[in-house]
């Protein structure tokens, strides 16, 4: 999917008191520290001129919030800014912000260090009065401490700016719902004004037949050229090859993939659910398609689950470039052997390939619910390794974000009999306690697995949006678990009177 251009704005705050010369000085090693910055984050970094003046600051601020591109703003107080210039300019900043509290020298020259060598660099001083500021205002935002050279300082920032690409995307994504959600289901529904006012995602339902007037206008030399692409890039079953006697499956689910395809992109969607309850006059359940169209970045939910659709636009942005795939996911049924304990999660037919290990298989099998013609889908297993899966509930009066950190493992056994996309995962810290956690989150049971971003950049997002999120992981404990979500519910109930 094209994706708009993003960049990190970085600022640099000192004052007039110490003289052009060193304001020079400044300049200059701020804009090496940007530069530095600028080849090891996901996107561009862009230099600021040196801050000294309440009007400049706040002018800049504002300027960050009407800008396209620019989904956060670094700041560093290179020498010392006196806080009050930052009032305002703090005050009016809607675009997220991270703390760089850093100096342009990694040693002390212990030799030669004298007062001038101390005025112009005391970032040590200088950062705790904007530090004291932004607590006084309450302003969120991400501190990070240390030399740009350190690459674990790189790697914070980083995780920093894709979640700024994320809830830069989410601030704009519009999702369609093809079918309502899966009837008497309740943790698919959701307060979709809220979403809009909270994310600023906008979700709108279309008929289902609108869909299909779209597939059945796909050509037939369009369906051609895709089912070429799918016996080059799959191990298509010999039966819907050319000439197999299941073809003409492969080139309705083509058809699919043509016309859900064009249906998105001419309405500017990045997102889209759909429902077997609610397939109007398709032939096939969308699989392969929807498989498909994950790995090109969109976000999907199955059963009209658009809050995990959502969430998956929103880490495949978040995630881009990265190792590893992202996925929509369901926590399908469990291995109970007393210390073997696995999960293992699937769908009806829709998990993304980017997780897959090795080349998916094209295949066409029966599915016993949907009443419709037999679906053609992807089957692989997904790719061992650490994971995330990560659930997105409406508890009524606000959102959840709950992540449980995962090492995804090979099946134990071959698994014949089982036509569909799977994952399996061994949870942290363990199988009872990280179920009990979920269990006592309200956790939805449809998730995004993903093996490319972790739980730094999700805690990230969630605090660009002031949304709670509840993480399980190796250290995990179930009464202080409980507990963390009672203090959760007072905060943010409180938190919505201020």
């Amino acid at each position: 999917m094209t994706r708009q251009e993003r960049e990190i704005w970085f600022l640099t705050g000192s004052q007039g008191l110490y003289g052009e010369d060193t304001l020079r000085q400044v300049a200059e090693q701020s804009r090496r520290i940007a530069e530095e910055l600028n080849g090891a984050l996901p996107f561009p970094v862009v230099w600021k001129p040196v801050l000294t003046d309440a009007a400049a600051i706040r002018r800049v601020c504002l300027e960050a919030n009407a800008s396209d591109a620019c989904v956060g703003v670094i700041a560093w107080m290179h020498t010392f800014s006196p806080a009050k210039m930052w009032i305002a300019g703090l005050d009016a900043l809607r675009t997220p912000l991270l703390h760089l509290h850093t100096q342009a020298n990694l040693e002390l020259p212990w030799s030669s260090i004298d007062m001038d060598f101390m005025n112009l660099n005391q970032a040590a001083h200088g950062d705790r009065e904007f530090g004291y500021i932004q607590s006084r205002l309450g302003v969120p935002r991400k501190t990070v401490a240390g030399h740009v050279s350190d690459p674990s300082v790189a790697a914070r920032i980083g995780a920093w700016a894709r979640a700024a690409a994320g809830r830069a995307e989410v601030g704009s994504l519009k999702l369609a719902r093809f079918g309502d959600n899966m009837r008497d289901v309740a943790v698919t529904e959701g307060d979709k004004v809220e979403a809009q006012l909270r994310f600023g995602v906008s979700v709108n339902t279309y008929g289902v037949n609108d869909l299909v007037a779209a597939v059945d206008a796909a050509s037939d030399a369009e369906v051609d050229a895709l089912v070429k692409e799918y016996e080059d890039t799959y191990a298509v079953a010999p039966e819907l090859r050319v000439g197999g006697d299941r073809h003409d499956s492969l080139r309705y689910a083509a058809r699919i993939e043509l016309g859900l395809r064009g249906f998105l992109e001419t309405g500017g969607f990045g997102a889209f659910t759909t429902n077997f309850e609610d397939l109007g006059g398709l032939r096939q359940l969308p699989g392969l398609a929807v498989q498909r169209l994950m790995a090109d970045g969109y976000g999907f939910g199955g059963e009209g689950d658009w809050k995990t659709s959502v969430l998956l636009r929103t880490l495949k942005v978040m995630s881009a470039g990265l190792d590893g795939g992202t996925s929509f996911m369901e926590d399908y049924t469990y291995h109970l052997v007393p210390g073997q304990e696995l999960i293992l999660g699937a769908h009806m037919l829709e998990v993304c390939p980017t997780i897959a290990s090795g080349t998916p298989s094209c295949e066409i099998h029966p599915l016993s619910i949907g009443g419709r013609e037999d679906p053609v889908r992807l089957v692989f297993d997904a790719q061992p390794g650490p994971a995330v899966v990560v659930g997105l509930a409406d508890m009524g009066e606000r959102f959840r974000l709950v992540a449980n950190e995962i090492d995804v493992v090979n099946p134990a056994e071959p698994l014949p009999n089982l036509p569909v996309a799977r994952a399996v995962w061994r949870p942290r810290p363990d199988m009872r306690t990280s179920a009990e956690a979920w269990l006592t989150a309200g956790a939805p049971h449809h998730t995004v697995l993903s093996a490319a971003v972790g739980t730094e950049e999700l805690a990230d997002f969630a605090d660009m949006l002031g949304v709670e999120l509840l993480v399980i992981d190796a250290d995990t404990e179930i009464r202080r678990f409980t507990k963390e979500i009672r203090w959760n519910q007072a905060y943010y109930r409180l938190a919505q009177g201020f």
